[in-house]
């Protein structure tokens, strides 16, 4: 599935011309008349997306968007258009948070080009938060045991050590060490110390 845009533009004929743009260069659009709807409308679990605004109300539209975007949870790139004259306004969205700013008239490979490269930096976050929820739902399956056993071999330390620290014997940490290898779906110490690193969990262990 091609990857949505969601366009907002109080003037409608320039919103029409932005979507239709869009379209022709093979992506989804939706449409709004103003920013209200956004925050509950783009979640950040439908895949890769940006958002596009035309800037017509003032320079408030801009923290007001990514403040109520960041209480929604959603962290979509977005894209600010204004016009010719009113180059401050995109400057100030830019700090506020937007990945790029344009004017009008559109200069269309270049918004074309930003388009794709806000689209591809979601679609990459959205993939890695994705990874992250599925190994967190991962380590919430390993129980009491496995993840004590998981938090010491991710620190280097060898069975007898674990044996040691946690008042068992050798065997017994293997057998653990076995089901947390399946239940976290790795084949190697390797991609297990990964996974640990990639959560945060030797970071918060050292810091």
């Amino acid at each position: 599935m091609s990857a949505l845009v969601y366009v907002v533009d109080e003037d409608t004929r320039s919103h029409t011309e932005i979507a239709d743009l869009l379209r022709a260069c093979g992506y989804r659009t939706r449409a709004y008349g103003s920013t209200d709807g956004i925050p509950k409308d783009a979640p950040d679990d439908d895949g890769a997306s940006c958002i596009v605004i035309g800037m017509q109300t003032g320079d408030s539209v801009a923290p007001d968007l990514f403040d109520r975007l960041s209480k929604a949870g959603s962290h979509l790139p977005v894209i600010f258009l204004t016009e010719h004259s009113d180059i401050r306004s995109g400057i100030r969205a830019i700090k506020a948070g937007a990945e790029d700013y344009f004017t009008k008239p559109l200069e269309r490979e270049e918004f074309i080009g930003a388009i794709d490269r806000a689209v591809a930096r979601h679609r990459l976050s959205y993939e890695r938060s994705g990874w992250d929820r599925a190994v967190t739902a991962r380590l919430l399956q390993l129980t009491r045991r496995e993840r004590q056993v998981f938090d010491l071999v991710v620190r280097a330390k060898m069975n007898k050590q674990v044996a040691f620290e946690l008042g068992t014997t050798e065997r017994t940490v293997k057998a653990h060490r076995h089901n947390v290898m399946e239940k976290m779906q790795v084949r190697t110490v390797v991609e297990l110390v990964s996974c640990a690193e990639r959560l945060g969990l030797l970071r918060s262990a050292t810091s």
